[in-house]
Formats: structure tokens, sequence, C-alpha cells
């Protein structure tokens, strides 16, 4: 029994052995697998051989206590040696001092530069890229976004705006909206007056498919003041000169296709009118602008 056990404790230890050096070996490549991409940037600019050596030094003695390290401290080793080599490489030339915003018009870039937050000499290997893009998209004029680092000291933000597609007026409160619905609330509405203006619950959702089939009717869109969205399932068309023009729930284009043929026989749009009823395909309505007010006399005793 007694050499039974001697065997097995003999046996064990050599599994036990290659464990400890199989955990010791992954911790070795732990601790050095910051030095490529931080040595490679040195290289990229040209850094000095002196410097880069001393760096690479200042990595050698973080790594190697990294890996004495317990496995729950090796992270926190991992920082302090990524933040030693940012700092070493930020006094040889490696710190931001410029933000290149492309893609974006200049009233985005303000805002986008404000997102982005102080950027100005911070050592520009430690800039989180991710988190930067993420603070960028969420700026409303931004579509997409991507964030590149440009050595020695340059971060590159290019995004894709959003266009601006109609005015939104609803519960007291005017956003600018892009061509799927998306609020723009960066943008001032009043820099935007030639853009149309839609009102109501729901009119900047269903603003895409309206205003396309509007602008396909030249006449009735440069007589248009707003489009006010009705219980949320049609629309009504205000007109410059107080006219309203109620459009079906569905059909719209057939009903504007209705109102040119009418305008072309009888020059509605030209004389003006009260309102125009399309939510009848069977039926145009017409209501006509009354002359005078009821009981006030017209000029000429007519």
């Amino acid at each position: 029994m007694a050499v039974v056990v001697r065997g097995a404790a003999r046996s064990s230890s050599q599994p036990r052995a290659q464990a400890s050096a199989k955990v010791g070996a992954a911790k070795r490549r732990k601790g050095s697998a910051y030095i490529p991409a931080k040595l490679a940037a040195t290289r990229r600019i040209g850094l000095a051989p002196l410097s880069a050596v001393s760096i690479a030094a200042l990595i050698a003695v973080l790594g190697g206590l990294a890996i004495v390290a317990s496995d729950a401290r090796v992270h926190s080793f991992a920082q302090a040696m990524a933040t030693g080599v940012d700092e070493q490489l930020a006094a040889q030339g490696l710190r931001i001092r410029d933000l290149n915003i492309q893609g974006a018009s200049p009233d985005a870039q303000a805002d986008i530069a404000r997102a982005c937050g102080p950027l100005r000499d911070q050592p520009i290997l430690h800039v989180d890229l991710g988190a930067l893009r993420r603070r960028v998209e969420q700026v409303g004029w931004v579509k997409s976004a991507r964030v590149v680092r440009l050595l020695p000291d340059t971060i590159v933000v290019a995004v894709v705006q959003r266009p601006t597609f109609a005015v939104w007026e609803h519960a007291g409160r005017v956003l600018v909206i892009d061509n799927t619905g998306h609020a723009i609330p960066e943008a001032d509405p009043a820099r935007f007056a030639n853009l149309p203006l839609v009102v109501g619950d729901g009119a900047d959702q269903a603003a895409p498919r309206i205003l396309p089939v509007v602008r396909s009717h030249p006449l009735v869109m440069q007589r248009l003041d707003a489009l006010v969205r009705v219980d949320n399932r049609r629309w009504d068309l205000r007109m410059k000169d107080g006219g309203l023009i109620q459009l079906p729930a569905s059909g719209e284009d057939a009903a504007l296709i209705q109102l040119d043929q009418l305008d072309q026989k009888s020059r509605i749009l030209e004389l003006g009118f009260e309102r125009i009823d399309l939510r009848d395909p069977e039926l145009v309505a017409v209501r006509p602008r009354e002359v005078a007010p009821p009981g006030q006399l017209v000029a000429n005793g007519a």
C-alpha cells in the first residue's frame, strides 16, 4: 500500500508540474502582449532608437511584474504598464494636437467636436477609439462614424451626416428631421425655413412617404404652407392663402392627380378656395372662398 501511494504521488506530480509550466507561459505571453503594438508606433514615426530602447525596458520591467503577480492583479498591472508606455510615447511627441472632422457640415462640426470632448494634449495612444465613436454617434446629425488615429498627433473623425428633410412641429416643439423621420435636436429650425413643415403626432415618421408624393405635383407644392397629420392616419394640406386640401388615408397621389385635372379646367388653385375634399375618390367636393363676409356690402353695389 505504501508503495502504491508513493508511486501515485510521484506520477501525479508530473501533470501538476506541466500545468504550472503552462500557466507560467500564459502569464509571460499576457505580460508581453502589449510590447509590439506600442513599439510599432515608434517605428512608424521614426522615434530615436535610444528612446525606443528605454520604452522597451519599461515594458519589460512592468511585464515581469505582471507575470509574477496573481491572476487577479494581472489586469491592473497591464493597465499601469499601458499608461506608462503611453506617457513615454507622449513625451516623444505622440500627443494629440489636431482633431480632423470629415463629412460634416459647419453646423454639425461644432456639435461633433463638443461630443469628442477635450482631446488636445492627451497621449494619442491612450484614446479609446471605440468609446469616442460611440459618443460621436450620439449626436443627432450623425448617422454613422469612423474614428482613426493618424500618428503622430491627429485624431480623424469621419462621419456620414443625416440629410435635413423637413421641420416637424408637435406638442409645442419644433425639430428638424431627416429622410427617415429621425430627429436632429442640434439643428436650429429657424435656419431651415426652406424645408417643408409637417405638423402633428406621427407626422415625423409619415413625412418620408408623403413628401415625395406632394413634390411630384409642383402647383400644389409651391402653394403649400404645411402638411398636417390627422389622427395619425391621413393628411390635410394647409395652403399659404389659408385654403385646405383634405387627402384620403391612402391613394394620395391619385387624389392629387384628380386635383391637377380640376385645376386645368377651372384654375381653382390660382383663384383660391376654402376647402377641397379629396377623401372620396368618386367625388371631389369644393367649397369656394367667399368673396365677402356675410352681411357686408360689396364695392360698387355688386
